[in-house]
């Protein structure tokens, strides 16, 4: 039977969420507090994420609008190859090649499959209430919205999960991250990371000429950088082997954005009744596995299909909770993990332990990549 859903969060979980569901027939309204949805760099679409955005319809659209990914290298800083695995050994691994998309590019996608209006900016879920059928969500402007479900896609700060758990803090990871987008063209075969001591840089191409970079430091919170982030960035990589430092001189500093780096521990509860949580708001991740956002949209598409197989919200979304805890808890742990052995100190230990890894077999690494981030790591729940 068809219901009235809100969804608190147009971030891509949310806005996922939103497709998925109104392809089965829901009437689903998009709240976001931001008025711009524009912001964010590059983002990569591993083949689980592509696999789940085809079962809801948008898989061939994110692939036409990015670009595809086969290698998966990783160097030291002067340029010696730490891992460098066959990209056809990578692609047959995961089913088909990764996408790297600009995030602004990715929203319009996820936007455009919606009605107009069913997305509604500048709307600040300011309280909710959920009773046994049916939740009340209060606006900041005093506005109150009654529907059949809630679904919290309202990031690490979620609102919705503190309803269900009560307050839960945010923490420091303990080290900040820098991401750009760089006017130039990347060496497919570079494709990857490259890692100093303390320092990790990660670069994919977006388009035939354009490059998405990341970057990683232990650094205090709320720091910034005396001079501009560019010109810290340019000194502190000036002697990496290239491509780094030109992709540092080819990033624009209005392309260029610092962020520090926060989770939270995973909420004991991820649905009361009619209301459940995804994304960010159930499962914060660091960034080192490339799957947060890519674990959003599966979760979007397994939440529809919940819904769908489900005699109403609160079952379904029990159902979904149960679900993907089983997958979404090791990748959490597991990318915690890599960004406390990268950041390690004193750095000397981060850098043994990143040169470390190449020790490990390929065939090994393969098969683990594939367990996360292949077409065939996405299920669903069959009923």
């Amino acid at each position: 039977m068809p219901a009235q859903i809100i969804v608190v969060g147009a971030g891509i979980a949310g806005l996922a969420a939103a497709v998925a569901l109104r392809a089965g027939g829901h009437e689903v309204t998009v709240l976001e507090q931001r008025t711009d949805l524009s912001s964010g760099m590059g983002i990569s679409i591993w083949p689980n994420a592509l696999a789940a955005l085809d079962e809801i319809g948008l898989g061939d659209a994110v692939r036409e609008a990015g670009g595809g990914v086969t290698a998966g290298a990783i160097r030291w800083r002067d340029g010696r190859w730490l891992r460098r695995p066959s990209p056809q050994r990578i692609v047959t691994a995961l089913g088909e090649p990764l996408v790297v998309v600009r995030r602004s590019v990715l929203t319009d996608i996820l936007r455009g499959a919606l009605p107009p209006g069913a997305v509604q900016t500048g709307s600040t879920a300011a309280a909710v209430t959920v009773g046994p059928s049916s939740v009340r969500v209060a606006l900041s402007g005093g506005e109150v919205r009654e529907a059949d479900a809630v679904i919290g896609a309202d990031g690490v700060n979620s609102l919705i999960a503190s309803v269900l758990n009560g307050p839960l803090r945010s923490r420091y990871v303990g080290y900040t991250a820098w991401r750009g987008v760089a006017e130039h063209r990347l060496d497919p075969e570079l494709a990857g990371e490259t890692f100093g001591a303390g320092v990790e840089v990660g670069h994919v191409p977006l388009g035939p000429d354009h490059t998405y970079w990341f970057a990683t430091e232990r650094a205090p919170e709320g720091g910034r950088s005396p001079g501009g982030e560019h010109r810290y960035l340019t000194a502190k990589l000036a002697d990496w082997a290239d491509p780094i430092p030109k992709l540092i001189a080819a990033t624009a500093p209005e392309n260029l954005i610092r962020n520090d780096l926060y989770d939270r521990a995973q909420p004991e509860h991820w649905s009361r009744g009619p209301a459940v949580i995804v994304g960010d708001a159930a499962h914060p991740m660091r960034p080192h596995l490339g799957q947060g956002g890519c674990q959003g949209i599966e979760d979007a598409a397994i939440l529809a299909r919940c819904v769908a197989l489900a005699p109403d919200a609160a079952t379904a979304f029990t159902r979904f909770a149960a679900f993907r805890r089983r997958r979404v808890r090791t990748l959490v742990l597991e990318s915690a993990t890599i960004g406390r052995i990268v950041n390690l100190r004193p750095a000397a230990l981060s850098g043994a332990a990143s040169r470390a890894s190449a020790l490990i077999p390929e065939r090994v690494v393969t098969r683990h990549l594939a367990s996360i981030a292949a077409r065939s790591a996405f299920v669903l729940p069959d009923g």
